[in-house]
């Protein structure tokens, strides 16, 4: 089935975002009840947080997140523990006391090639996991290669991508497309580009919004 004949949601997101993950499964409840799941197709689109952000092994996320904001250590402390348990409400374990501060930069161009050959949703769950659960440098190449050996991508050509630039600019253009249509902050989603939802909005949220997207939708073909 073509794109065409489906209603496209697309997501721009930074893997370095614990809201995108908890958003990313806040749709994806609200698809499960939705009775047209099969009609939707989703698109992950690239953003970066902070694209100076520089890799750092060994690295507190704790201390960093402070120095980011100039406030103390314990402020970064509960800060993490509040997101880490609205992750928790979604079925998601972060343990940020194991996450490797990195660039995020590959992991996007790594999601484009991945969503060359459709596998764009699957790719987007193993780096989330890879940085929020597992503690794994998503800015390193070996990590990317294993993740997108995992959702079926040819090494040599996953070794080769990342050793060039391809797909820079396709990233690149996804951060000035969101630029263009107004997004401050990720995740964020655009729904048959008439709809957005801002944040990792109530499954409630998704839900109506996914309603009036596909009434709308469908309204344009009949």
């Amino acid at each position: 089935m073509s794109e065409n004949h489906k209603l496209k949601i697309e997501i721009w997101s930074d893997v370095m975002c614990p809201f995108c993950y908890i958003g990313k499964r806040k749709i994806e409840k609200a698809l499960d009840e939705f009775p047209h799941k099969e009609k939707i197709e989703i698109e992950w689109k690239s953003f970066q947080l902070d694209p100076t952000t520089k890799s750092q092994p060994g690295k507190s996320t704790y201390d960093y997140l402070a120095e980011k904001y100039g406030r103390d250590r314990q402020w970064s402390i509960e800060m993490h523990a509040n997101v880490t348990d609205q992750a928790k409400t979604e079925g998601l374990e972060y343990n940020f006391d194991k996450a490797i501060i990195a660039n995020s930069f590959d992991a996007h161009r790594l999601s484009h090639l991945a969503k060359k050959y459709g596998k764009g949703n699957e790719l987007e769950e193993l780096i989330f996991k890879a940085y929020f659960t597992e503690g794994k440098d998503v800015s390193e190449i070996e990590t990317l290669v294993e993740l997108g050996k995992n959702v079926g991508l040819d090494e040599t050509e996953i070794r080769t991508m990342l050793a060039s630039n391809l797909f820079k600019d396709a990233v690149q253009n996804d951060i000035i497309e969101a630029q263009q249509i107004g997004v401050r902050g990720v995740p964020f989603f655009v729904l048959d580009r008439k709809y957005a939802i801002s944040g990792a909005q109530p499954k409630e949220v998704f839900t109506e919004t996914l309603e009036k997207a596909w009434e709308g939708w469908i309204g344009q073909r009949n």
